[in-house]
């Protein structure tokens, strides 16, 4: 009786133990345990974790990031406990599931203390990129990779780097880390410190880190300098990006720098000698050179003589004869052509450049061919109010004044009968080189009317001629072939109360003396007085005396009884 009731105390007791036992295996569920390698065999590793069974787990799971798995029987290990059996009796164990409960315990204090992490990116999901933090995946957002974005990853993938944890949630199993946060934190601190110690004429290192039309800004290590357009080269650099890229590293020396407003001005061709020095030497006045057109304005073009060194060509000085024309329609950009040196300013850096004094000057060149009294044919190019102007040889024109069209007609008379292409022959009066004109006329191409009519005319002689108009002040008379002659009122007699111009007759002969021939205006001035008196000097020289006693009366009548009878 006894011994039964010991038995079956022994057996009460056993289940006690067993369901103690069972009961605080059970309670290891969900936790980390450490276990013992029993055996590796290919890619799965058997664990005895003091369990009624062992576990098995895939020999992966024990890699670290990068690196094969280093594992052998009787090393100790800490796996998670998922549960005491699966459906083959073995215990279900997970080394991945205990790194990232021990990962995400120093994650959280780490979280807590604002402390940074060490992490691997190595995958690409949608968004941003995966995160190893020891065990326990991350998530880093594409925007939080780098400050600036970057366009190739793969130079950080599998390499160690420092993260900051933004967000985390242990029930969802989300982590979200920054790489950025970290390299703003490095950065504000190499800010600091870089703006600290900076000084003008220092020469940096920096990154492009942006491009606008004025110029470039450079990230010089935490703290961001402008490199303007014009400070890049001395060459001329119409855009920035012409020279730079974002992203190139370059070498720049600070300009200006303002502690107060931390603006710093950099440049780049301060760090070359510059080409203006000694520019006087190298381009002297009236020396030829060639260059590249580099920019075409209103008012010139800019030619580049050698990198840095340019100069302006006036558009007053690209062509002889093309005077209101743009300079686009003359040179186009990067053409080689060759200059003049015209004018050299070291102070104000500017070179001017003559472009048409390295062409024949075309007035030089016909002065030479056609000088003055050379017949020529062009055509009528324009017609003003003062003359005609004419195309000649050499692409240049030359002007008929309205004066020299006709030798008989007005000049508003003679240009009306011209017309825009006309061609015309004309005779070259004069060419000034200096002032780039040329004198032309057509009433020279035959001989003057009027000197042929007077060629045996003088001051003095008694002429006949025909009154052709009465007017208050005169008359008009016609003389020789035709030619206008003028008598003034005055000199219509010798006696005063004779001189009434409406005792003439149109058609009316009259003899009176030439008192003067004015070949400029192309009339003649006469005189009836001046006649008259010159007949009474010789009548009184022939038949009067001091003594004879005879009257002027009886003088004068002698004389023209002696005259008429001559003239019968």
């Amino acid at each position: 009786m006894a011994q039964a009731m010991a038995r079956t105390g022994e057996k009460e007791s056993f289940a006690a133990l067993l369901e103690e036992s069972l009961g605080a295996a059970e309670s290891l569920e969900g936790t980390v345990v450490k276990g013992r390698v029993v055996s590796v065999d290919n890619d799965m590793v058997t664990i005895d974790v003091g369990l009624k069974s062992e576990g098995r787990v895939a020999l992966k799971e024990f890699a670290v990031a990068g690196q094969p798995p280093e594992l052998k029987a009787g090393d100790t290990v800490e796996v998670y406990l998922e549960r005491m059996e699966d459906k083959n009796g073995e215990a279900m164990l997970s080394r991945e599931k205990a790194k990232r409960e021990e990962a995400w315990a120093l994650l959280e204090k780490s979280f807590q203390d604002q402390s940074r992490v060490t992490g691997v990116i190595f995958g690409r999901v949608k968004g941003g990129f995966t995160v190893d933090l020891s065990g326990a995946v991350a998530f880093l957002p594409g925007s939080q990779v780098d400050i600036r974005p970057v366009r190739d990853i793969s130079p950080l993938l599998g390499t160690p780097q420092p993260f900051q944890i933004l967000k985390m949630d242990r029930s969802r199993g989300n982590i979200v880390v920054s790489r950025r946060a970290v390299l703003e934190e490095s950065r504000a601190e190499a800010r600091s410190e870089l703006v600290a110690n900076l000084k003008e004429g220092q020469v940096l290192q920096g990154v492009v880190k942006n491009i606008t039309d004025y110029g470039a800004f450079v990230d010089l290590g935490g703290v961001d300098g402008l490199l303007h357009v014009t400070d890049i080269a001395w060459r001329r650099i119409n855009h920035p990006s012409e020279a730079l890229q974002i992203g190139q590293t370059v070498t720049v020396q600070v300009i200006r720098f303002n502690p107060e407003t931390q603006r710093i001005s950099l440049g780049m061709k301060q760090l070359e000698a510059d080409p203006w020095e000694g520019v006087e030497a190298k381009y002297p006045v009236s020396a030829r050179f060639k260059g590249r057109v580099t920019n075409i304005t209103d008012y010139g073009a800019f030619v580049e003589l050698e990198p840095g060194i340019e100069g302006l060509v006036h558009v007053s000085e690209m062509s002889w004869t093309k005077k209101n024309v743009h300079p686009g329609k003359i040179v186009s950009t990067s053409q080689e052509v060759e200059v003049m040196v015209l004018d050299v300013d070291p102070q104000k850096r500017r070179i001017s450049l003559g472009l048409k004094q390295c062409l024949d000057n075309p007035w030089e060149t016909f002065l030479d061919k056609f000088g003055p009294g050379t017949e020529l044919e062009g055509e009528v190019k324009n017609i003003t109010e003062f003359g005609l102007f004419v195309g000649l040889p050499g692409d240049i024109d030359g002007m008929v004044h309205m004066s020299d069209l006709d030798w008989n007609k007005s000049g508003e008379e003679a240009i009306a009968e011209y017309k825009k292409g006309d061609r015309v022959k004309v005779k070259v009066l004069d060419v000034d080189v200096e002032k780039e004109r040329i004198s032309l006329g057509i009433k020279q191409l035959a001989n003057d009317p009027f000197e042929a009519a007077t060629a045996g005319l003088k001051k003095n002689d008694v002429v006949t001629c025909t009154v052709t108009q009465v007017t208050d002040g005169g008359i008009e008379v016609a003389v020789g072939e035709g030619y206008t002659g003028f008598i003034r009122k005055s000199d219509l007699s010798r006696d005063r109360a004779e001189q009434r111009p409406d005792r003439f007759a149109v058609g009316e002969k009259v003899d009176a003396k030439v008192t003067q021939i004015d070949r400029g205006s192309r009339r003649i001035s006469l005189s009836i007085k001046a006649r008259e008196m010159e007949e009474e000097k010789q009548a009184m020289a022939e038949y009067g005396s001091s003594d004879s006693g005879a009257s002027l009366g009886d003088i004068l009548g002698a004389a023209l009884k002696r005259k008429q009878s001559t003239e019968e």
